[in-house]
């Protein structure tokens, strides 16, 4: 053993000696319990951020925890590789997709690799390789049979300059992040996954999880949403194109006889219906469509609306009621129809009060016999007043009551709904994995065979920002169909790239094998036995992946309920942040690095200054690890440095797993000087034997089984059963490195 600690040296021939003997290659063995630990995979975005490290570290620590304990370990990875960032990459520097990402995997995994993780690479995975994205396909196809995959219309946010399909999140102000043109509400048709089926088994799962954060099991219960309310009909007096009545949903039942207007969406047919004849009507619903597409968005948004001049009938009154279009209606839920009772909701309150529309109290706090105030909505339950026959009941005894009567006028009905929908997979875009099916003008759509199977996507295009490439790529297009051998088209949508984190973790078990989605494997490996993961991901990617999971085990091709028993999210990474604000308003953001500190005799921040011209830089506090902050730290110069033991150490002892990791030098200084005295005290104990003083054990986390061994040691580790996140050399005590 030498003197010195050389934490490149020792890492790197530890490395090569776990590639030479195949360490932590994993194999089924039966007669051994199995412990499969998964992190999140990552997507290729060019370098690892320390977020990755820490999610990782956490996951190696636990692997390694288990092999000790004499567990049969899983530790797989692999790369979420489809998706919008490549593609804008590739209109940035005029590449293709394919060769961004690929060439982003390859440095990627050489990072991890240099942070000694102990992960079996036989099972890599990549969702952008056909060999992968082909059981989309497949499995689309095989959800296409069952009906659980459907076709029909979706209201979009639409980029006309684009001529592209843009996420909420490309929307700024109305505006499309990258052109600045303002955005419309489109509807067109897309493919859609039954989810809201399984909405049920979905919400009374969670309670088979206690290995999941409380936190996360609320946030899926909430965004399930189940409630029980009335479907209430309002015949429309009017006769009209439309010919149907208004359908509205509500859990309020109690508060029918407080209705004053009734609202619809922009795109509702009787708001298309008015506007015909109303220049002032078509001008206002062309202006709602240059807006949000989001629940959360509408809700936070100014109110909005114009009388239709139609009206509908109080199915109980039978008093005349104006039906508004608003554009805080959205028509994807529900039937695009809301019945608005100002006084005992916020947002009708609000939309009421601009528009002076009658407000009728119809609820009064339950312990009181005044009314509430008018000054706003009062949103409890309570008893019912002003309301005919049903005045003086309670809230649930008013529902219950309103609801018989509107049964017995076939005007209404008891219902149970969910705020999920169901899941939109179908995106306008080209970095993805193509849908199956063709179009043809004899034989309408048809699927692709599944001895066609993968449809390749071109990996040579490159776009310009002027819509989907594949729409527009005449050898991609231009097909025979497969029913009747004429000239068909293929559909140009790609799946969403929830799609193809829904599964990859099921993949991992049997990542070799060529005839089939799923093998006999996945029975012994899943479910996953701790999944580790940001909180951004606690709705929809685990909703998703437990949905594609309940369709697998519907079609025979899995044996679990769920697929992740354990689930741990782990902290953000926080780092300062730093900024210099131009004339123009613009933001500049520096690296901490960059910036140089002075600090009086009272430990107290006299100036902050960029190094390269000497100028005043203001701080903007603590802030989550950003490429859009610049307040990274690459981790690859933090291995270079001090190696990947210390980043390791520092990632664990800094902080609780669950816990934000605020980010410090000095911090990663002291566990690069711990690890030296600790080497230190080894090379001392085996010169010197006979000199130790404080014997420590200390337990090793390698590949072998546990073994133990005695150090000198200057200080005291704190009490722990295992030195997190440390491995000292990585590598079994039979290993020359020792001797």
């Amino acid at each position: 053993m030498q003197e010195k600690y050389h934490p490149q040296e020792i890492e790197q021939d530890a490395q090569q000696y776990w590639e030479n003997t195949a360490a932590f290659n994993a194999t089924e063995l039966p007669n051994k319990p199995k412990y499969y630990c998964l992190s999140m995979f990552p997507y290729p975005s060019g370098k690892l951020h320390m977020g990755h490290v820490r999610n990782y570290t956490i996951g190696d620590v636990l692997s390694r925890f288990h092999r000790m304990r004499g567990y049969n370990v899983l530790q797989p990875m692999g790369w979420d590789a489809f998706g919008l960032p490549a593609e804008n990459a590739a209109m940035q520097h005029g590449l293709p997709p394919a060769k961004w990402t690929y060439d982003n995997i390859a440095y990627m995994r050489k990072q991890l690799k240099s942070l000694g993780f102990s992960i079996d690479w036989t099972r890599e995975i990549a969702t952008c390789d056909p060999h992968y994205y082909r059981w989309n396909q497949w499995f689309f196809l095989r959800m296409l049979e069952h009906g659980i995959a459907y076709k029909k219309t979706q209201v979009v946010n639409w980029d006309p300059i684009d001529q592209t399909v843009l996420a909420n999140e490309q929307v700024i102000d109305g505006r499309g992040w990258r052109t600045g043109a303002p955005i419309e509400k489109r509807e067109i048709p897309g493919y859609y996954l039954a989810i809201t089926r399984y909405a049920d088994e979905l919400l009374d799962a969670l309670d088979t999880l206690p290995g999941w954060p409380d936190r996360v099991r609320t946030m899926q219960a909430n965004w399930i949403g189940k409630s029980h309310g009335v479907d209430i009909t309002f015949p429309v007096s009017e006769q009209t194109e439309f010919h149907q009545d208004l359908k509205v949903f509500t859990t309020r039942a109690d508060t029918l006889m407080g209705v004053t207007y009734l609202a619809i969406a922009v795109e509702h047919p009787l708001a298309l219906q008015a506007a015909k004849n109303n220049p002032s009507l078509t001008e206002f619903l062309e202006e709602c469509k240059q807006g949000t597409t989001t629940e959360a968005e509408l809700a936070t948004q100014a109110k909005k609306g114009m009388d239709t001049g139609y009206t509908a009938l109080h199915p109980i009154t039978g008093e005349s009621i104006p039906i508004w279009v608003a554009n805080y209606v959205l028509m994807g839920y529900g039937e695009g129809a809301v019945m608005a009772v100002p006084a005992h909701d916020e947002r009708d309150f609000e939309f009421a009060t601009q528009y002076k529309l009658p407000i009728k109290i119809v609820i009064r706090p339950q312990n009181e016999n005044e009314l509430p105030p008018l000054n706003q909505a009062f949103i409890d339950y309570g008893i019912t007043i002003n309301s005919g026959e049903f005045s003086g009941l309670k809230s649930q005894a008013a529902i219950d009551a309103i609801a018989a009567h509107l049964e017995l006028k076939q005007l209404g009905k008891k219902r149970t709904r969910y705020r999920l929908r169901d899941w939109g997979i179908s995106r306008q875009r080209y970095w993805g994995c193509p849908i199956p099916l063709i179009h043809c003008d004899r034989c309408g759509t048809v699927p692709v065979p599944d001895d066609q199977l993968p449809v390749l996507l071109p990996e040579n295009l490159v776009p310009d920002g002027s819509g989907n490439p594949l729409a527009k790529s005449s050898e991609f297009s231009i097909c025979s169909c497969p029913s009747c051998g004429q000239s068909a088209r293929r559909e140009s949508d790609t799946m969403d790239t929830f799609v193809d984190s829904s599964w990859y973790f099921i993949r991992y078990a049997c990542a070799d094998q060529n005839t089939c989605m799923s093998d006999s494997r996945t029975s012994y490996w899943l479910p996953v036995d701790q999944y580790i993961g940001g909180i951004e991901h606690a709705i929809l990617h685990l909703l998703y992946a437990r949905f594609w999971s309940k369709v697998m085990r519907d079609l025979g091709l899995v044996y679990f309920n769920e697929p992740f028993t354990n689930l741990l999210t782990q902290g953000m990474v926080l780092n300062e942040i730093f900024f210099r604000k131009s004339t123009t308003g613009r933001i500049n953001y520096f690296n901490p690095t960059e910036i140089d500190i002075e600090i009086d005799a009272q430990g107290k921040r006299t100036k902050m200054i960029l190094r390269t011209d000497n100028l005043p830089v203001e701080s903007g506090g603590i802030g989550t690890m950003s490429k859009s902050k610049n307040n990274g730290v690459d981790p690859q110069e933090l291995v270079d440095s001090y190696g990947a033991d210390t980043a390791r150490l520092f990632m664990m002892f800094a902080s609780p797993p669950t816990q934000t990791l605020e980010w410090s030098e000095t911090g990663v200084e002291g566990a690069y000087r711990f690890l030296r005295r600790l080497w230190r005290q080894v090379y001392l104990h085996l010169q010197h034997p006979q000199k130790a003083e404080n014997l420590l054990l200390i337990s090793r986390i390698g590949h072998q089984p546990s073994k133990r061994f005695e150090v000198n040691c200057i200080k005291p580790l704190p009490k722990s059963p295992m030195i997190w996140g440390v491995d000292i050399l990585s590598t079994p005590l039979s290993h020359p490195l020792w001797n």
